[in-house]
């Protein structure tokens, strides 16, 4: 049987039948000796795992271990999109240690199970879930320490960006992280890591100087510049293709979190195009200049652009006038902004359970032709589309010098519906499609952590890293565990 059509309603029958209580307070949950749980293999085929040895890894682990007939189960398996709310994982061990990581990848390991990772289950395309696998759940270790003689940060695998904003900007320090403050830390930095300041401090895997790794042999490994600098190499941009991180240590560098910036809201037009273009080849690195196509407040497309500037005030006034004097300017201001406030302004709109999808590429310039087609598709106004703005220090590091190898772009262009009724996602889909088939020969690849993308797109999406990428998988991941990602095949 493969996995897309593994029997939910049955792996949840047995569940309830053998295994009752299982994470819901017990550490000893009752199980009929011999009994056993359907479940998935990693190549997706029906395997069954021994209630007793489901016991004992529960009894083992600091955290806790749920299944389908707990309590707890519904709110242990969320995940972000609710596009994948159906999906039912034959357990969930809720690690609250590296030791209980360990625990649950030599469980998965010995039995061939199908393994998920989640930290804060952002995966556009579902990878943090399965149905009938093991997921392993990093939510409940999120420890986050600021050692500011140093100016680098320490935080635990399952930590959310906003544990990292938070932590850091308490002391006036920062580090590159995203948009949307909920999003897991892990997937985020092993994919790249793009924000709001990497144009100034660089992408987040950038910014890593260290890492604790839970390899498939169940090894914790300690990975950075001078211990097993081959892995550290992979883990900056291979996403979760090496093991589970349980710890990351970023540097930080000062940041005061009043920054200068707003919105400005411009007709969708080949003029505000080609004026963005223009613009990004003069902006200062302290820049970050991203166009959200969206519907404005009277319900007609608009390119609302968010700007942020983090560096001197009066700087950054002189720098975006032009942005204020340019012709085609609806509304909006610039002025002092909590970078807090901004960093969380996306958490309501774009929160959990509903309905996401999202195709993306990046595009090394904004050329005649790729405007034409985002101008035509966004006034449709069917999708969204937005800008991440890219270029600055992320373009000053060689293409080799880490596993992510698009340092030579200057936009991450999205195209994406999301809605709350799951009815209309077919629509919402297609529209996406035809959108993004019409800017593909626009694009110079992908950014994996948004992408779901066929193998042999992945493979040539890390260009001449790939082989390097390869012989790090053969060597900490032979049996491809870890496949639930952008996945990198071992040849082993």
């Amino acid at each position: 049987m493969r996995r897309r059509t593994f029997c939910k309603t049955a792996l949840g029958a047995a569940v309830a039948a053998t295994l009752p209580g299982c994470g819901s307070g017990s550490k000893s949950p009752a199980a009929d000796v011999g009994s056993f749980i359907p479940a998935v293999s990693g190549a997706g085929d029906e395997i069954s795992i021994e209630s007793a040895a489901i016991v004992e890894l529960a009894d083992n682990l600091q955290g806790h271990l749920y299944l389908q007939a707990d309590a707890g189960y519904n709110a242990a398996k969320l995940v972000w999109n609710g596009m994948f709310d159906h999906k039912q994982p034959a357990m969930v061990v809720q690690c609250a240690s590296t030791d209980d990581v360990v625990s649950a990848v030599t469980f998965a390991r010995e039995r061939d199970l199908l393994v998920s990772v989640k930290c804060g289950g952002h995966s556009l395309p579902g990878k943090s879930t399965s149905d009938g696998g093991m997921m392993i759940d990093l939510s409940q270790m999120h420890s986050v320490d600021v050692d500011v003689d140093a100016m680098t940060m320490r935080a635990d695998g399952g930590s959310l960006l906003s544990h990292l904003d938070d932590a850091a900007m308490a002391h006036n320090l920062l580090t590159t992280t995203g948009i949307v403050s909920h999003t897991g830390a892990g997937g985020f930095t092993l994919g790249g890591g793009l924000g709001r300041t990497d144009r100034k401090m660089g992408l987040a895997i950038d910014n890593l100087l260290a890492a604790t790794v839970v390899t498939a042999s169940g090894d914790v490994v300690h990975a950075s510049e001078d211990e097993n600098a081959d892995l550290f190499w992979g883990l900056r941009g291979g996403g979760g293709n090496f093991g589970v991180v349980t710890e990351f240590v970023y540097r930080l560098h000062p940041f005061n979190p009043t920054v200068y910036g707003g919105d400005l809201i411009y007709d969708i037009d080949k003029d505000f195009f080609e004026f963005y273009a223009e613009l990004h080849d003069t902006l200062p690195d302290e820049a970050n200049i991203e166009p959200n196509l969206a519907p404005g407040e009277d319900g007609r497309m608009a390119a609302i652009v968010g700007v942020t500037w983090c560096g001197d005030h009066a700087a950054g006034e002189k720098a975006l006038a032009p942005m204020l004097a340019f012709a085609g300017l609806k509304s909006g201001e610039l002025g002092p902004l909590s970078y807090h406030d901004l960093q969380t302004g996306a958490d309501g709109f774009l929160g959990h359970g509903r309905q996401y999808y999202l195709k993306s590429g990046f595009l090394r310039e904004l050329t005649p032709a790729a405007i034409e087609v985002i101008v035509e598709f966004a006034n449709r106004g069917t999708v969204g589309a937005w800008f991440q703005h890219l270029g600055g220090a992320t373009s000053r590091i060689a293409s080799g010098a880490t596993a992510y190898v698009h340092r030579d772009v200057a936009f991450n262009f999205g195209i994406m519906y999301f809605g709350d009724d799951p009815a209309q996602n077919d629509a919402g889909i297609a529209a996406v499609r035809e959108f993004y088939q019409a800017m593909q020969p626009h694009m110079a690849g992908f950014y994996t952590n948004l992408h779901d993308d066929s193998e042999q797109n992945t493979w040539g999406n890390y260009g001449p890293n790939y082989p390097r990428l390869v012989g790090i998988k053969n060597k900490y991941d032979p049996g491809n565990l870890f496949r639930l990602n952008a996945n990198i095949k071992p040849s082993a």
